[in-house]
Order: C-alpha cells, then structure tokens, then sequence
C-alpha cells in the first residue's frame, strides 16, 4: 500500500504535469476554429424566441 510521502511525490511531479495538459487543452479548444460562431451562438441563447423566430438584440 502506498504511503502519504509516495503520494504526495507522485502528485508533485505528475500533477504540474497534469494540470498544465488540461490547461492547454482547454487553450486550443477555445481558439479552435470554428469557436467563434459557437460562442456567438451561445450568446444569443437568451434571445431567441421559443416559437422559433430569431429576434435581434
């Protein structure tokens, strides 16, 4: 079984590692191509009407 010190070192090093692939994965995901229209689109949300006839904000 493993102890506190064999944890608490795997998390040291592998954890920076970690956070550091999730962070740069979340980078390339927002300024993707495409993201613009989704982003846009998403904000729009609010605006829609639910008959289904867009209105402008």
């Amino acid at each position: 079984m493993m102890d506190y010190e064999t944890l608490r070192h795997f998390a040291d090093s592998w954890g920076l590692v970690y956070m550091v692939a999730i962070f740069l994965a979340v980078i390339v995901f927002i300024f993707r191509p495409g993201a613009k229209a989704e982003a846009r689109d998403a904000a729009l949300i609010p605006f829609r009407d639910p008959t289904g006839e867009d209105r402008k904000p």
